[in-house]
């Protein structure tokens, strides 16, 4: 408990000084995701599978980095576990925002999952960033 406490205080500070976001992946394994981003590089985000019943399994955390960060766009990498298939996942994005305020926008992204056979996700979907103006 006091781990649980003590990690709650050293990262309330970094929480506050990060953008919140949610976005929606459509593929063959659809999955929503919500995300925050600290300093437009870090993007850690908790995703969860759509398309089944609803249990703790159907969960995949990642950690997503922006090699490329301008303002319009930006492209990504990636670690993780999906917890569904029991296996890492190493996505490979690219996310764009076309409107004049940078909140609303797209993105493509191809996904590796290494289990005992190799599953290759692909996905598109719309981004939101709750960003501070």
């Amino acid at each position: 408990m006091r781990f649980v406490l003590l990690l709650c205080i050293f990262m309330l500070p970094a929480i506050s000084f990060a953008q919140f976001g949610v976005a929606y992946h459509q593929s063959e394994i659809p999955f929503i995701s919500f995300n925050y981003e600290f300093k437009e590089r870090l993007r850690p985000e908790l995703r969860i599978l759509t398309d089944v019943y609803w249990d703790i399994e159907q969960l995949e955390g990642v950690i997503n980095f922006n090699i490329l960060a301008k303002p319009d766009y930006s492209f990504y990498v990636g670690g993780g576990l999906n917890f569904y298939y029991e296996s890492l996942v190493f996505p490979v994005g690219f996310n764009f925002y076309p409107f004049e305020r940078k909140k609303l926008g797209f993105h493509i992204e191809l996904t590796p999952f290494v289990t005992d056979d190799l599953i290759l996700r692909g996905s598109w979907g719309i981004r939101y960033r709750f960003k501070k103006e």
